[in-house]
């Protein structure tokens, strides 16, 4: 592959990595799906490790379906891009530990606004959760990373 080739497939996914960020907070923050359109008066605080996620677990069968996936699983499906484009946009390509320190500050912020602006909830289960998925995408990352350069080497 050229240099042209690969400054332009790096800037392309950086460009794609500050959509994908702007896209988190739209829908944390404003999307009216989520019930973000008129705030709260009063913010909502979970600091109860496991609260949330046991309480969708155990009434799963009184919610949606959808309700119980997006709360089980969205956060980590939503947050693997960000561990798995942050060693491309960084250039870090060796970071387990800042990609999963990263993804928790990201999270952090997102749920610290969240509390601030009185939208949604302030969750440290999702800390967990986007967490986990953000080292979920590191760990692709990784695999595909290794995978690629196993490739290259064949190639030579």
């Amino acid at each position: 592959m050229t240099p042209r080739k690969k400054k332009l497939i790096h800037n392309g996914i950086r460009i794609f990595f500050y959509l994908y960020v702007i896209i988190i907070f739209y829908f944390v923050l404003l999307s009216e799906r989520y019930g973000r359109g008129s705030g709260y008066q009063t913010s909502h605080v979970n600091l109860v490790l496991f609260k949330e996620i046991h309480r969708f677990w155990k009434y799963r069968h009184l919610l949606s379906t959808e309700a119980v996936i997006t709360n089980l699983f969205g956060n980590v499906f939503a947050f693997s891009p960000f561990g798995f484009m942050l060693p491309i946009v960084t250039e870090k390509r060796k970071g387990f530990i800042r990609a999963v320190c990263s993804t928790f500050i990201f999270s952090l912020l997102i749920e610290t606004s969240q509390l601030i602006l009185k939208v949604g909830v302030f969750d440290v289960d999702d800390l967990l959760m986007n967490t986990i998925g953000g080292l979920i995408g590191y760990v692709v990352y990784r695999i595909l990373l290794e995978f690629y350069q196993l490739i290259k080497r064949k190639s030579k």
